[in-house]
């Protein structure tokens, strides 16, 4: 298959508005695909979704700046641009950034002026089609001809999207229903919505529900499998990212777990003195490093805790209600490793527990549904979260040069929101608030590396790659021509830059909205 049909294809759907449109499009493409077999389908899929199969390649937007002259026909194919990423991919050790170079130069000398731009924006990031993760999968599922139901199932327990739509157009449902939990494969995790207080988020639920401590850490998906070699324990973040040499003190407790395999859902934090939260800055910079791990470990040791088990001894605990999952959990993990949390049905008590929390140091509290399934992958209905302020986690979709004291700083951050029905990010406004020296400094460095272009060629605004999520702190909404939101955050503020966050993630605008009461 030709890279040219992929690239009419991306540019067919970011020229439509309508979602019926984008699915038809992307479904033909996936269906064209397959006669090429299915390993053509799950690269294709992958391309498509805007990502490459081998995730980071170590080509930034610098090593694209010069580019060979284009070819004059398309030649190259699918087959061919997946075979470069995964050779650069593989590369490393001395002389790995001229191989890496060389091999850019020959792959792109290799496409067309308009198949160039679209390989700089799959490398890159760039890619801005409005087909998001909901437009793909129910193209998947119209291109096999199967349920939507179950394309979204295999998915959550996949991970990926690729290895899905090979499985559902080379073997259909069947594929799809052989598609299962992977004890060492990581699943999407279950997420949760947002309610603006306590009393709201009982209301949302009815009855009794639990009332969970909130920890401001890293989402960690654990799994221990001692069936063939014991004390093997793989660690996953919530984007799916490995990070088990990075964490040894949590490999070793879970190896000393008596279960043969588990899947454990929670959070790993730093804890201060007193078993105070450290702020999240620190659990984050432990967990993001990868140098030095044995120093880090006596500095900042990490502690686990977790909220819920998928698998236990070869059984899968998904479609099991919440209070079932919960109740092995507590026979499995050490005491002191769960959750804090509280079964009541009582919107004082609640309230109460909540405001301890708080004044404990951590982040709110999640009002889940004790007789719910894992919503793997999706905010399921039974998970509201409760924050002691209005917060929103967005993208940043570019940035401004600083002026006065801020010169020479990049400042204020323009901020967007995801649109549920189109996927398009969709811009609600700026800030420049809350943000210290340390943090200026950090997005200056950090948002050069984004930058679509060279960012000290810009004037004023620097647009870039839609990566860095940002926690935004804000006192309300308001109805504003401005941004093409129809709406405007009011005294919005940066809390924090979020990197265990997936663009994917961001709160959606229809979100935003329902908080304004429209």
């Amino acid at each position: 298959m030709l890279l040219s049909d992929v690239v009419d294809t991306s540019h067919a759907v970011a020229a439509t508005s309508s979602r019926t449109a984008k699915v038809e499009a992307l479904a033909a493409c996936l269906s064209r695909a397959a006669l090429d077999g299915p390993d053509t389908v799950e690269v294709v899929a992958a391309h498509l979704s805007g990502v490459l199969p081998q995730r980071r390649i170590g080509v930034s937007w610098r090593g694209l700046r010069s580019l060979p002259d284009p070819a004059d026909e398309p030649t190259l194919t699918v087959a061919d641009v997946h075979a470069a990423a995964t050779a650069m991919a593989g590369l490393g050790g001395s002389g790995s950034a001229a191989s890496r170079s060389a091999a850019v130069t020959e792959l792109f000398a290799r496409a067309t002026a308009d198949e160039q731009r679209w390989l700089r924006g799959l490398i890159t990031g760039e890619t801005r089609q409005g087909a998001g993760d909901g437009v793909m999968l129910q193209a998947v599922a119209k291109a096999a001809a199967v349920p939507d139901a179950a394309v979204r199932r295999a998915v959550m327990l996949a991970g990926f999207t690729g290895p899905v739509a090979r499985a559902a157009l080379d073997g259909g449902v069947g594929a799809l229903e052989a598609i299962t939990l992977e004890v060492g494969r990581p699943l999407r995790p279950m997420l949760a919505g947002s309610a603006p207080d306590v009393p709201a988020a009982l209301e949302t639920l009815g009855g009794e529900v639990v009332v969970e401590t909130k920890l401001d850490g890293i989402r960690l998906q654990a799994h221990v499998d001692h069936r063939s070699t014991p004390g093997t324990v793989r660690l996953f973040t919530r984007t799916l990212e490995e990070v088990t040499d990075r964490m040894p003190e949590i490999t070793e407790a879970l190896s000393g777990l008596d279960v043969d395999t588990a899947v454990l859902d929670g959070e790993v934090i730093a804890l201060g003195e007193g078993g105070r939260p450290q702020p999240f800055q620190v659990t984050g910079a432990r967990t993001a490093s990868t140098a030095d791990v044995e120093r880090l470990r006596a500095e900042v040791p990490l502690t686990p805790y977790f909220f819920d088990l998928l698998h236990l001894d070869g059984r899968d605990l998904l479609d099991e209600p919440a209070r079932e999952r919960w109740s092995a959990l507590a026979a499995t993990v050490p005491p002191a490793w769960l959750v804090p949390r509280l079964a009541t049905d009582d919107a004082g008590a609640a309230s109460g527990f909540f405001t301890d929390l708080v004044a404990a140091g951590h982040e709110g509290v999640v009002v889940k549904d004790p007789e719910l399934p894992y919503a793997a992958g999706r905010r399921g209905p039974g998970w509201v979260k409760v924050k002691p302020r209005h917060t929103l986690d967005l993208v940043v979709l570019a940035v401004e040069w600083g002026s006065g004291r801020r010169r020479g700083w990049l400042s204020n951050i323009h901020l967007g929101a995801r649109d549920a029905d189109t996927g398009e990010l969709v811009m609600l406004g700026k800030t420049f608030k809350g943000m210290t020296d340390e943090m200026l400094a950090w997005q200056t460095q950090r948002f050069r590396e984004l930058a679509v272009e060279d960012p000290d060629a810009s004037e004023w605004v620097v647009h870039l790659r839609p990566e860095q999520v940002v926690e935004i702190a804000f006192d309300g909404v308001q109805r504003s021509s401005r941004y093409p939101g129809g709406m405007a955050l009011r005294f919005a503020r940066v809390l924090r830059y979020r990197d265990d966050k997936r663009v994917e993630e961001v709160d959606t605008v229809q979100t935003v909205r329902s908080l304004a009461g429209w």
